[in-house]
């Protein structure tokens, strides 16, 4: 095997920058605190378990013999590295549901404020979009969609997907990520609807009693109040919550093999 990689190291590095272009995208391993030598390892044990699994003759004939590489194959490398941006940010994308479900919370409950900076999405995020954000990675790696993503979904790619074939459907992609953005919002208004309408009745509620008795000052009391009913409303509901992550998980990996079907034809 490692015969075949030295004499079609081209091949190889292909696979790999998709891989490693993959990997810096994902919402785990995209973190700055994680190893950058950890990361192009890990890329590399991918391509080399890949790279015996994918048709080789697609990139034959702009590769040359003698191995000196060319304009056309830095331009399939960048092709390679497009591909696996794809995938990683399409993944983002379905985190990001999560993280913008609790923003919306935050915002309901007056925990706006409350925020800092996020490992997981590396922007500035409050702590409900935080901890919503944490419950979607340990679901996500709970159901073992790691392990599917990176030893079904990656080898699937190769198999319908190239950069030969990705360069003919720039629109079908544009489509392909507004559709994504578009869910991404619903989903996060369906994870955040049922406390948001819950917490905005306790609003109306305690200004039409502070309109009637003026003297019961509730809206001081209403800030707790509001943190405590949201908090009991997501204890309640967090069975329900992570079935809709797991739904979400399979809706989206769904959404992305329908996309590598349409555009498939290279591979």
């Amino acid at each position: 095997m490692l015969d075949s990689i030295l004499q079609k190291s081209p091949v190889y590095l292909l696979v790999f920058v998709r891989c490693f272009a993959l990997i810096l995208t994902l919402p785990m391993f995209s973190m700055r605190s994680a190893s950058r030598v950890a990361k192009v390892a890990l890329a590399g044990y991918m391509a080399f378990f890949i790279f015996g699994n994918i048709n080789q003759n697609v990139y034959a004939p702009y590769i040359n013999e003698d191995g000196v590489f060319s304009m056309i194959y830095v331009l399939l490398l960048i092709g390679e590295a497009l591909i696996g941006v794809i995938m990683g940010f399409f993944i983002s994308i379905i985190f990001a549901a999560f993280s913008a479900a609790g923003q919306f919370l935050a915002f309901q409950m007056g925990l706006s404020a409350a925020s800092s900076y996020d490992a997981l999405s590396q922007v500035e995020n409050p702590l409900m979009g935080q901890f919503f954000n944490l419950v979607a990675m340990l679901v996500f790696m709970q159901t073992h969609w790691f392990q599917k993503l990176f030893l079904q979904g990656l080898v699937t790619s190769f198999s319908s997907l190239s950069a030969l074939s990705i360069a003919s459907s720039n629109e079908k992609i544009a489509l392909f990520m507004m559709k994504g953005l578009t869910s991404l919002f619903s989903d996060a208004l369906v994870i955040a609807l049922p406390v948001m309408g819950t917490l905005f009745l306790i609003t109306v509620c305690t200004g039409l009693l502070t309109k009637a008795a003026p003297q019961m000052n509730l809206l001081s009391e209403g800030f707790p109040i509001m943190i405590l009913v949201a908090f009991a409303i997501i204890a309640i509901a967090m069975p329900g919550i992570i079935d809709f992550f797991v739904r979400s998980f399979n809706k989206g990996f769904s959404d992305l093999e329908l996309f590598f079907k349409s555009v498939s034809g290279g591979v």
